[in-house]
């Protein structure tokens, strides 16, 4: 995922375009900036992919393989899967307690003006889960075995013509087919109130999470540039995850507590090449590589079960969340060298100040603001989404923040569509930004721009084509790309904004 490299014509920090992401692959310019950096770099922020629903058997599903060709033709234009009960196979899992999964992801995003580049590229996901539930299977209750795979295709417009931060696409990653996710969790109450996931998790799957965000096209509103940029390895997310154990408690009705502690790195010894090529096949399983804890706790109002007046209109729902992370590890500076000099200055020694852990705090907050008094289906939902650490002298990114509305069937008769406007933020560190400084006062650089911090904005639709198809035309507006990086086109000035248009289809099978 990320590879540190020397490019003496291009100061500052940006994305590697050699490698299929971009975000968190970052170029410096000076030889001792690559030597701090290499092996702490992140891996580049990636957003959980588009989620996928677990259809069961049922006779909806199963219209799709009725009644000859033209049953067929009927069933697809009325099932929630465009392959149904796949011809019974479905129908026959379900009878031992399996449920299977199947989505592709498909896409086309390009830049119209500004980038290294202009053009537009191809990149595509297919997700395929299976899900086990061990009370159907053999009679023991509460328990669920999951496994998914993932296949990765297609290029990365973010590496290969707009150099962001904050990549254009969730679902961009490197070219394989690999293991995602192999965990089982265990129900302890009737009730739900307790349950214990142990496995390879993806802690982006629950953790850190708006649900209202999911929308978007722009990694930004899966996982948070800051622990992607500053985590080992980029953190236990899409499409890497790591060994771990999470339980959840539900004390009371519309409260949750998550805690997690997992292995402090998605790969084994991360020595800052490529993450995803380090585990190309998602099977190494490593441990020793430190811990990473974090807790998360949910409060959902009105709490599931509060009553309504007969009546009364339905109360705008919220689900507000506050979490904190810490990782074990040892994270380099991002300026000095152990003795305290610069790492641009000639003579340093080029070995960066080691500082034991990192952490991080963040809020996310989901909130209803309208509802169709005549169309329940018709809402306005708002979100937000910060988080922030103080240690500057070891994080590449400080401050993240994502907001922004949803609004559901916008127009009346299209209940399944969504339009959303939204918008990311990411800020570099005041230690980072001075070792650009450092190394232009040195000559390792020329002058030029120095990053502080990258934003965009997004507007999206989601139409429902069919009950098991959904295509997203998608706008993105990018200030100041990479944070102000230099362009290496044009090193004395920074990469221009840059509009990027696409195209999304999701498909569920």
């Amino acid at each position: 995922m990320i590879t540190t490299t020397q490019s003496p014509s291009r100061g500052g920090l940006r994305p590697d375009r050699s490698g299929a992401r971009a975000r968190g692959a970052f170029r410096l310019s000076a030889p001792a900036a690559s030597l701090c950096l290499t092996g702490f770099l992140a891996a580049p922020a990636v957003a959980a992919p588009p989620p996928i629903s677990i259809p069961a058997a049922s006779d909806e599903n199963q219209i799709a393989n009725s009644g000859g060709l033209f049953g067929f033709v009927d069933g697809i234009n009325r099932s929630s899967t465009l392959l149904g009960d796949m011809w019974g196979l479905r129908t026959d899992l379900a009878k031992y307690g399996i449920t299977l999964a199947l989505q592709e992801t498909s896409e086309s995003l390009g830049n119209v003006t500004g980038g290294t580049k202009k053009g537009f590229v191809y990149d595509g996901l297919t997700q395929m889960v299976l899900q086990v539930d061990t009370n159907r299977a053999f009679g023991h209750y509460g328990g669920t075995f999951n496994m998914s795979v993932l296949n990765i295709h297609g290029n990365s417009v973010s590496a290969e013509n707009l150099d962001t931060l904050q990549t254009a696409s969730g679902i961009e990653a490197d070219r394989s087919t690999r293991l995602w996710e192999l965990w089982y969790d265990q129900k302890f109450t009737d009730e739900d109130r307790m349950d214990v996931k142990i496995g390879q998790q993806s802690i982006d799957q629950e953790f850190m999470v708006s649900s209202n965000a999911l929308l978007f096209v722009n990694t930004m509103f899966g996982w948070p540039m800051l622990p992607s940029a500053d985590m080992p390895g980029g953190g236990p997310a899409y499409p890497l995850s790591a060994l771990g154990v999470r339980l959840a408690a539900r004390p009371v009705n519309g409260t949750q507590i998550l805690a997690g502690i997992y292995n402090g790195s998605p790969v084994r010894h991360d020595n800052g090449s490529d993450p995803q090529l380090q585990d190309y096949h998602g099977t190494s399983f490593p441990l020793g590589e430190g811990y990473l804890a974090i807790t998360e706790a949910q409060f959902s109002f009105p709490a599931l079960g509060s009553m309504v007046e007969p009546g009364a209109a339905p109360p705008l729902g919220g689900t507000y969340r506050i979490g904190a992370w810490y990782n074990s590890e040892n994270f380099a500076d991002q300026r000095l060298d152990i003795n305290g000099v610069s790492l641009a200055n000639p003579a340093s020694n080029g070995l960066p100040q080691q500082h034991k852990g990192d952490f991080s705090v963040y809020a996310v907050a989901d909130q209803m603001i309208w509802m169709d008094g005549t169309d329940p289906n018709r809402t306005i939902s708002l979100f937000a989404r910060a988080m922030g650490t103080p240690q500057h002298d070891r994080n590449l990114i400080d401050f993240s923040l994502n907001a922004g509305m949803v609004f559901k069937s916008p127009f009346r008769y299209r209940t399944d569509d969504s339009f959303g406007l939204g918008m990311g933020y990411a800020h570099v560190s005041n230690q980072t930004a001075a070792l650009e400084v450092d190394n232009i006062a040195y000559g390792n650089n020329p002058p030029g721009p120095i990053q502080s911090g990258e934003t965009f904005i997004e507007a999206t639709y989601q139409y429902q084509f069919k009950p098991w198809m959904q295509l997203q035309p998608d706008l993105q507006y990018v200030f100041r790309p990479g944070a102000g990086v230099a362009d290496p086109n044009q090193p004395a000035q920074r990469i221009n904004n840059e509009l990027v248009l696409g195209l999304r289809a999701n498909i569920t099978f």
